[in-house]
């Protein structure tokens, strides 16, 4: 049994222990050493560029196994892409404005604005969607338009949000990096995957490939974790009712934007595979670049507000969590629901006989 859920479940089981364990490692490590560092010398400066190709390979893996030939079937109807990218790119950011406003840390205001700005997740939305039996390929063609968008609107929310903040930067010099970081990495996946023969091996080692890209994403949460947010925790510390309140806004924004996806869709009378996608898609947002963001030191973000990755953290393992139970609930209400109409077909179906 334990073995079992550990098989299933692995990637959160190893997110709760890397991030408990590199807040731990980041606790014990020495002032000296996190102030060489931080001056990035030597293998310093190689630490400091780790998160950025970390999440270009991340990128490139996960964009190189979406079967993007399914988005041909979303683009004659884009209403539900559309509008699940609207939500997760203007309303979350817009209502992670206000929000910020009432944190208790300064770090806890930049960190949650990050988590609101960054795109919908790579391959949790379309593994939810399908676990859930929704349009697989509405997902992937929010997954790809938010990414590729992410380059525009990350500096726009986060330069609106921090107009006075440290961390604050040219337009255009965020927008250069996060092209490099983001865009490239995902048209390039894309581009490679239309090699028959890499295509072949993009969907007979699909699974693989995921395995892979979430065990790098655990290692730039124990990374971000040991060393950033330990060494910064250990020096200023940070209360629990601060940690208690982004949380609650973390999860309070996800679930708000799931109860805004899923109305619009019903009031615009999308199918009900259409409306599943648009439920995780509209919510859900990615990890690895708020961790590169968060823990930037060429954004200012790193130095400025040295616990604002705690957020980004929060709302990806929270989402993580929630959307299991939901995804869940959703596949057996349509599994009754199909099984229901599948006998009341057969009723109708079957012909009265008439008595002699």
């Amino acid at each position: 049994m334990p073995s079992a859920f550990f098989k299933k479940h692995w990637f959160l089981v190893g997110l709760v222990v890397l991030v408990g364990g590199g807040l731990s490692v980041g606790l014990m490590i020495p002032g000296e050493i996190v102030e060489k560092l931080e001056k990035r010398e030597g293998i310093g400066g190689a630490l400091a560029a780790a998160p950025g190709w970390i999440t270009r390979i991340v990128l490139f893996l996960m964009a190189f196994t979406l079967d993007s030939g399914k988005l041909r079937e979303s683009v004659r109807f884009p209403l539900p892409v559309l509008w699940a990218s609207l939500i997760n790119a203007a309303a979350i950011p817009l209502a992670g404005l206000g929000l910020m406003r009432i944190q208790g840390d300064p770090s806890f205001e930049v960190g949650l604005m990050i988590a609101c700005s960054v795109p919908c997740t790579l391959a949790a939305v379309s593994v939810w969607t399908r676990k859930a039996g929704g349009n697989d390929a509405v997902s992937l063609l929010i997954t790809l338009m938010t990414n590729t968008l992410c380059f525009l609107v990350a500096p726009f929310w986060l330069n609106l949000a921090l107009a006075d903040g440290e961390a604050q930067l040219p337009v255009d010099r965020m927008m250069e990096r996060l092209l490099y970081v983001v865009l490239v990495p995902t048209l390039l996946g894309q581009a490679v995957r239309m090699v028959p023969a890499a295509r072949r091996i993009a969907v007979d080692h699909k699974p693989r490939i995921g395995i892979a890209a979430q065990g790098l994403i655990l290692v730039l949460v124990f990374a971000a974790a040991s060393l950033k947010a330990g060494p910064r925790l250990g020096e200023e510390g940070v209360a629990l009712g601060d940690v208690a309140l982004v949380w609650a806004c973390c999860l309070g924004l996800h679930l708000a934007a799931m109860v805004l996806g899923g109305a619009g869709a019903r009031l615009m009378r999308f199918s009900r595979e259409d409306r599943i996608a648009v439920l995780f898609g509209s919510s859900q947002k990615t990890l690895p670049i708020g961790v590169f963001l968060a823990t930037s030191t060429e954004f200012g973000f790193g130095e400025a507000y040295p616990l604002a990755v705690f957020p980004m953290l929060m709302f990806h393992a929270t989402q993580l969590f929630v959307d299991t139970i939901i995804a869940g609930k959703i596949a057996d209400e349509g599994g009754s629901q199909a099984e229901a109409d599948a006998a009341a077909e057969e009723t109708v179906s079957v012909e009265p006989v008439e008595d002699d």
